[in-house]
């Protein structure tokens, strides 16, 4: 199941890589339902979850028929998410919250109930990463439990998201629900993908010639890094904020998480450079 759900990952992000240089070369709007910034989007963000989700899976304490259970539904979820926001840009239709016919209808369902079906199983790997797994170093396993926190929070933000639009929809206000259904995005995207940074961290830091101690306060420096950029761009999206308008105590804290991030990557480029030397 590791090897399908590698491959099926990798196809994800040509398709996305595919559509993103179609929408450079063509010139097309960045904007919108319609665009085909979506597709780019989905492919590439679900294939590098999908692979990430795979990888990480290998570090849980789950059994064999488990394990290929879960990831086998969710990269049945992630290919059907994919797959049908293509569809629909491709036909000149919105994906989500389109009701407009029969068929755009169980779409926009389908799409709403492979979310469902993300953050059940999201919601079972996080669990059995709280498992004790004396098999797995303890740096890896705190970064694989907070990377599954902050995954968590990212797929419900991504349900709210859909819950609102879809209330929009049947509220009869569709150009409402495509205008305001995504405003949550910058939360969701900052906190999807601490699932691959924190525990690719740690997984380098685990060929250095290092105390276990001392990787694991390395993980949690470059943690509470991430948790303070996650935090500021949260904050600044929910009181609709840019970036450059925040004030000076914000920008203190999401430069000081920044600086930690860069920090702690400089320690494992050069712990892993020493090894090599």
């Amino acid at each position: 199941m590791e090897r399908a759900g590698y491959a099926v990952g990798a196809l994800l992000v040509v398709s996305g890589l595919i559509h993103l240089a179609i929408l450079v070369v063509g010139g097309g709007s960045w904007e919108g339902p319609l665009s085909l910034r979506k597709p780019a989007t989905f492919g590439l963000s679900f294939g590098v979850t999908l692979i990430t989700i795979v990888w990480v899976g290998s570090f849980l304490r789950l059994s064999d028929r488990s394990r290929a259970i879960l990831l086998g539904a969710f990269t049945v979820a992630c290919v059907l998410e994919t797959a049908l926001v293509t569809l629909q840009a491709w036909r000149g239709v919105p994906s989500h919250f389109n009701l407009e016919t029969t068929f755009d209808g169980l779409v926009a369902r389908t799409l709403a109930a492979g979310g469902v079906a993300l953050v059940a199983i999201i919601l079972v790997l996080t669990f059995a990463a709280f498992r004790h797994n004396p098999t797995v170093p303890t740096s890896l396993r705190i970064a694989i439990q907070i990377g599954f926190i902050s995954l968590v929070g990212a797929v419900v933000v991504g349900a709210l998201m859909i819950a609102k639009g879809m209330t929009l929809v049947f509220a009869g206000r569709p150009q409402e629900a495509y205008a305001t259904g995504g405003t949550l995005k910058p939360i969701h995207a900052v906190t999807m993908h601490a699932i691959l940074v924190l525990p690719a961290l740690a997984w380098l830091l685990s060929f250095a010639n290092w105390s276990e101690r001392r990787r694991i306060v390395v993980v949690l420096v470059g943690a509470a890094g991430y948790a303070l950029v996650a935090g500021v761009v949260s904050a600044a999206n929910v009181l609709g904020l840019d970036v450059q308008d925040l004030s000076s105590a914000p920008l203190l804290l999401l430069a000081l998480g920044t600086l930690s991030l860069i920090a702690v990557s400089f320690l494992t480029v050069g712990a892993l450079a020493g090894i090599r030397r």
